[in-house]
């Protein structure tokens, strides 16, 4: 959510910002609805300060025994009650429609983000890892039907497309690929982990953006709830409405949750296998920090992503995304993207971002500075760490073998009772 009094003293830096986005000036329409508001909140409060004289001015008349004044003021006095309450419901319709129009506008990129129209404008930062020699590498569906652990079949008769069942060590494995990820960030990277809702209510989806713009994109669920796309809307809404202490940040937070998505917008993409489901499992990573460290916690979050994929030994590269390709609520955005050798490419496994105020906004996130100035917004910051689906994918198809069986990771034997090999059963 934007700040309409900044908008307001700079409206050129505003709709520069959203031009690199590719989308058309907004600041003329806020301003001239803020306008028509400020103008209301200025007549309805001439209003009440006149009803409050007049009241008084009553009093004074009857005292001097001018009964015609009186009667006149008391005419005026109720006039005004009648008034008030047409320009209250006034004010309150344009702050609604000011309300609405701001929360259907993306973050401004910073500055250091690159322009571009879309993915091909993305920067690539580093590339960590060289892919393995796989000759006729096959596919993490292809590898895991034929072991008999990944039954696309079965989950469609109950689920229908987008779903999967997997079964045996490579079920074991996504539970692995989980613990040994939030392992990592709790006893190594300072997270603390937490078990949150997964069905949220709208105010939830709205702080962290998913609401309204994004309704389609959800699955929505009875009694007014929603299932959550991922973590990073239960975590994130732990300070809504809060108010904390600057001694208490930075805040970082870490879940393993199932995460569920009706991707609307996906049609024709990924259509077999893991990459793109209606229900997968992520671990999420949320700090909440002060406005002064937001940045450098940016940067300590990708690092804590990162480690994951070394730790699993998967080659993978780091892009900055261009302002036409950052998510909504994005000032600025990492991508990280690993190794798949059966598409020859590297495809997404992570995304870690830097919110600003954005967020908090819109949740009414503040924290009190240690120098006894007022409340101010926090910054929020998200990111995957990382995508678990994504990460048995990448495993299943860098570690496979040439019969077919997997390798199963150093990092990963602990968690997997020391199996060496994920291989058909019998």
């Amino acid at each position: 959510m934007h700040d309409i009094r900044l908008i307001r003293e700079n409206p050129d830096d505003f709709d520069r910002g959203l031009a690199r986005r590719g989308l058309a000036p907004q600041s003329g329409r806020l301003i001239a609805v803020d306008e028509k508001r400020r103008e209301v909140i200025g007549r309805l409060q001439a209003m009440q300060e006149r009803r409050n004289a007049a009241s008084k001015e009553v009093g004074q008349a009857k005292a001097q025994k001018d009964e015609a004044r009186a009667a006149a003021l008391i005419e005026e006095v109720g006039r005004l009650k009648q008034d008030v309450p047409a320009a209250e419901a006034e004010q309150k319709a344009l702050e609604e429609e000011l309300h609405a129009a701001l929360s259907e506008i993306p973050n401004v990129p910073l500055a250091e983000v690159p322009d571009g129209p879309d993915e091909s404008g993305n920067v690539e930062l580093h590339r960590i890892g060289e892919p393995r020699e796989i000759h006729d590498a096959k596919a993490h569906y292809e590898l895991g039907e034929a072991l008999g652990l990944i039954d696309f079949e079965a989950a469609g008769r109950m689920s229908g497309a987008r779903f999967a069942v997997l079964k045996g060590s490579v079920a074991r494995m996504e539970r692995a690929l989980q613990g040994f990820m939030l392992d990592l960030h709790t006893s190594e990277h300072g997270y603390v982990e937490v078990a949150p809702p997964l069905l949220v209510r709208d105010e939830a989806m709205f702080g962290t953006a998913q609401l309204p713009k994004f309704a389609d994109d959800q699955f929505r669920a009875s009694f007014d709830f929603w299932l959550i796309p991922t973590a990073e809307v239960s975590l994130t809404n732990l300070v809504r409405e809060q108010i904390l202490n600057e001694d208490e940040l930075p805040l970082r937070v870490t879940a393993g949750t199932p995460c569920f998505r009706a991707e609307a917008g996906a049609a024709g993409r990924d259509t077999r296998g893991l990459i793109r489901q209606h229900q997968f499992t992520k671990v999420e990573l949320v700090s909440v920090t002060t406005p002064e460290k937001s940045l450098q916690e940016h940067e300590r979050m990708l690092a804590c992503a990162e480690e994951v994929l070394k730790r699993l030994e998967l080659p993978f590269r780091t892009v900055t995304l261009c302002a036409g390709d950052m998510g909504f609520s994005s000032q600025k955005t990492y991508d990280i993207e690993v190794w798949l050798p059966a598409q020859n490419a590297y495809r997404e496994i992570s995304s870690c971002s830097v919110c600003g105020d954005f967020q908090a906004r819109r949740m009414n996130a503040r924290y009190r500075p240690a120098a006894d100035k007022g409340p101010r917004f926090v910054h929020t910051l998200n990111g995957s760490g990382v995508a678990v689906g994504r990460a048995l994918v990448a495993v299943l198809e860098n570690y496979q073998q040439p019969d077919g069986s997997i390798a199963v990771p150093l990092a990963l034997k602990p968690y997997m009772g020391g199996l060496e090999t994920i291989a058909r059963a019998g």
